[in-house]
């Protein structure tokens, strides 16, 4: 912020370009992780990209029993599944832990790559530290006794 409390647009848009480039580089290490996943206590083992695309599947020929090949191919079919959505969940844990400090930098407060803004005219808590009376902006709408009014669907126009 400049003395007066005018906010310095360059500083703000460095720290979103920085955020972006952080961003992009997170991004790009999700696209080419793989991640494996298990089932059968490891008779069956799927490998997925960051973006959840399967890769590579094998499977153990213990998991074969050629006296019942219709059982066999159904617990295979089961335990391809169960590898599948276990690699899965783990690449949504990798997405969520890469990508935690980018949402948190959203939540306001100065967390993560942004810089605190709720004391800025128009963002939430806006006037608490701006020293003046507050005045609804676009985040704040004024309090009405009556209820918001709502468009009619584009069919009853």
């Amino acid at each position: 912020m400049e003395p007066g409390g005018q906010l310095d647009m360059q500083q703000l848009l460095a720290a979103a370009a920085a955020m972006q480039s952080q961003l992009m580089n997170a991004q790009q290490e999700l696209a080419e992780a793989e991640i494996e996943g298990t089932a059968g206590g490891g008779l069956v083992r799927a490998t997925v990209n960051g973006q959840g695309e399967l890769v590579d599947l094998s499977i153990d020929p213990a998991a074969v029993d050629a006296a019942d090949p219709q059982e066999t191919a159904q617990t295979i079919s089961d335990l391809v599944l169960a590898a599948y959505r276990d690699a899965c969940r783990a690449v949504d844990d990798l997405q969520q832990e890469a990508m935690a400090p980018f949402a948190a930098g959203f939540g306001g407060a100065g967390q993560g790559g942004l810089p605190d803004l709720t004391g800025l005219p128009g963002f939430p808590g806006a006037g608490a530290a701006g020293g003046g009376t507050e005045r609804p902006g676009p985040a704040e709408p004024a309090s009405s006794p009556e209820p918001p009014a709502v468009d009619p669907p584009a069919s009853e126009k």
